[in-house]
């Protein structure tokens, strides 16, 4: 099973109890926006953290009133992550938004030993994304946190990322470890990497998924690609989940299915307690409600 689009994510996210959204340094035009277009769909109910008098600066100017939400008054960033970070810990809220904090002020409250947010996992980032040419969805992870992760990093990335996809609804999602090419070459990590994750699934070590690698990313979601190249594999061509083998190829990947694809995504950080929405400024307003409503699905289960 793939998912054919993302629409799912807002009626899923409407169909059980509206979940309460903390979000840290709501003073942003495009924290606002996005919240404010994630409640009017009713998608969750907000908790907004932060300089009050510059949210209704803000609101103002978009047109917008945020009155009726909850609003808590905090005097720095520092203050407000520490906030919401409590508030979700205390079940206050059901998960947290990165608002105009910085991100290393949000994850050292998120990872406080007393009330933050750790479960002994390792968070990393997952993007879906609806790409118009495949008529389906595929995922990236990681290309918005874990840099330069070694064997055992990617190992954990995958179980975070099939974790989300079963939540969602796929039991076994198809993995393809990528990589320039899909042989494995001795000169080159990354394959090597690829050809040991494959057999750490094969063996039981990596469960509920199916993984294959190296596999270069035409043939990873191209099934006329994989053909072409003889490739025969239960992942070629079909994957739903694309692992990176560093931060910059995935910011790379990522941009070129947002911005020259014409992509829609929804990006959430996962291994907390609960999701960790992140978007950013210039995300459109159709991927800044979307990610806020796979947070609340995620939240939900």
């Amino acid at each position: 099973m793939s998912f054919k689009d993302l629409e799912f994510l807002i009626s899923e996210s409407k169909a059980g109890r509206k979940m309460r959204l903390a979000v840290a340094a709501a003073q942003g035009i495009d924290v606002l926006e996005a919240v404010w277009d994630a409640a009017r769909e009713g998608v969750i109910e907000p908790v907004l953290f932060g300089d009050l008098e510059k949210v209704d600066a803000y609101a103002a100017e978009l047109g917008i009133d945020v009155s009726n939400f909850e609003r808590v008054p905090c005097s720095s960033e520092g203050e407000a992550a520490e906030k919401a970070v409590k508030a979700v810990s205390s079940g206050e809220a059901d998960l947290l938004m990165k608002g105009n904090v910085k991100t290393a002020t949000l994850l050292k409250a998120v990872l406080n030993k007393e009330w933050g947010l750790r479960t002994g996992a390792m968070l990393s980032h997952l993007f879906l994304f609806y790409i118009p040419k495949l008529g389906r969805v595929v995922s990236l992870t990681d290309g918005g946190m874990t840099m330069y992760p070694d064997l055992n990093t990617k190992k954990a990335l995958i179980e975070n990322a099939v974790s989300c996809y079963r939540k969602l609804g796929v039991d076994c999602p198809k993995v393809a470890v990528l990589a320039a090419v899909e042989v494995v070459n001795p000169d080159m990590p990354c394959t090597l990497d690829a050809a040991a994750l494959k057999q750490m699934n094969l063996r039981g070590q990596i469960k509920n998924c199916i993984v294959d690698g190296p596999l270069a990313l035409d043939n990873a979601i191209s099934e006329e690609s994989a053909r072409h190249k003889g490739i025969v594999s239960e992942v070629a061509g079909k994957a739903d989940i694309l692992l990176v083998p560093d931060i910059e190829a995935g910011n790379m990947v990522g941009k070129v299915m947002m911005y020259m694809a014409g992509g829609v995504g929804a990006g959430v950080i996962l291994g907390a307690k609960t999701p960790i929405v992140l978007t950013s400024r210039f995300d459109s307003a159709a991927t800044k409600l979307r990610s806020i409503a796979l947070g609340a699905v995620l939240a939900s289960r």
